[in-house]
């Protein structure tokens, strides 16, 4: 069970890193979403720094440092999660600092809209934390997490699969921001061992 209760930060992180559509522009707000868009267009390893923040990955990954680093590209190398496409919407930028929402279609967050952080360093934006769900759907996470398991079961029995489904479909949007975006295992850990 070791390997699945990692099994969210690993998904989130590959999500954003897989696809998205739209198109930049002039200025921070089009290179804030070219930087969105090529972080979750293409599953590089090099992205893991190049397009992310060491925040950014030890969030997603629930590991600190160079460990954080590794995991993400892995993850990248893998593939696991890929949506299928997503939107960037609502740019904002603040100086040095923006926010964006990215929502996506398929994938493990399918049906679920994003609200991420970026900094701009040396000239090029970052992704640097997400902030939480800008638009959530408990059952649709729920199903995409359950297909998930369907395809890479892991070592996760089909009842164990269900019961966390079923008790990511229950979580309240403070509930489930705690257990994807905290960057901690803890709730991932509790989650999984409630269902074994």
């Amino acid at each position: 069970m070791r390997r699945r209760t990692f099994v969210a930060p690993a998904l989130l992180l590959a999500a954003l890193t897989v696809v998205a559509c739209g198109g930049g522009g002039s200025g921070a707000e089009g290179k804030i979403v070219e930087t969105i868009e090529k972080a979750v267009t293409t599953s590089k390893p090099a992205n893991c720094t190049k397009l992310v923040t060491q925040r950014f990955n030890e969030q997603n990954t629930a590991r600190k440092g160079e460990a954080a680093v590794k995991a993400c590209e892995a993850e990248a190398k893998s593939g696991e999660g890929k949506a299928k496409g997503a939107k960037v919407s609502n740019v904002a930028v603040n100086g040095a600092k923006a926010t964006a929402e990215v929502e996506f279609e398929g994938g493990s967050l399918g049906g679920q809209s994003l609200e991420v952080a970026l900094v701009e360093a040396g000239g090029n934006w970052k992704l640097d934390h997400v902030e939480g769900f800008a638009g959530y759907d408990g059952k649709a996470l729920a199903k995409a997490f359950e297909k998930q398991f369907e395809e890479e079961p892991g070592e996760l029995s089909p009842k164990q699969a269900r019961c966390i489904s079923a008790k990511i479909a229950g979580a309240s949007q403070a509930e489930a921001e705690e257990l994807f975006f905290s960057g901690s295992r803890a709730p991932i850990v509790e989650l999984a061992e409630s269902c074994a």
